[in-house]
């Protein structure tokens, strides 16, 4: 079992319309990540789409993120959970740690190659969040 701290989250039932709003705002974004050709812009926009799909999936355990110091981690955690894999919490803090570098010490270089292994890494997550969204959208009828 999964446990939401109320610091971070709270309780919310969300229709199935509203989960589906997150997820296309998620899918816009690694679309957006995709068709760039500028590295920062690629990283930037598979990072949102890796923190949307954490509150999309957290949102089929009923619960809503709360924006507080901290939540990117503890999206990070609930969504290894969910999916069942270290690989998002690993990779996610490094995109974390890299994307707060970038914003908040004076930046950093993201290269084309570490673009696109991150995108490549958020495509993977995004096909597994669509398996378990199936899963869970089929319960729901």
């Amino acid at each position: 079992m999964i446990r939401f701290e109320d610091k971070y989250f709270k309780k919310f039932n969300f229709s199935k319309k509203q989960v589906q709003k997150y997820l296309d705002s998620a899918l816009k974004d690694l679309k957006i990540a995709e068709e760039s050709e500028i590295a920062e812009v690629k990283f930037q926009f598979a990072y949102n789409c890796f923190i949307k799909l954490g509150i999309v999936l957290i949102a089929c355990y009923g619960y809503k993120v709360s924006s507080r110091m901290g939540h990117h981690t503890k999206i990070l955690e609930k969504m290894s959970k969910i999916l069942n894999t270290k690989d998002v919490l690993i990779h996610g803090n490094e995109m974390r740690k890299t994307r707060n570098k970038e914003l908040y010490d004076g930046g950093v270089i993201i290269t084309n190659k570490q673009a696109a292994e991150y995108l490549v890494f958020i495509s993977k997550i995004y096909k597994s969040s669509q398996k378990f969204l199936k899963r869970y959208f089929n319960t729901l009828l």
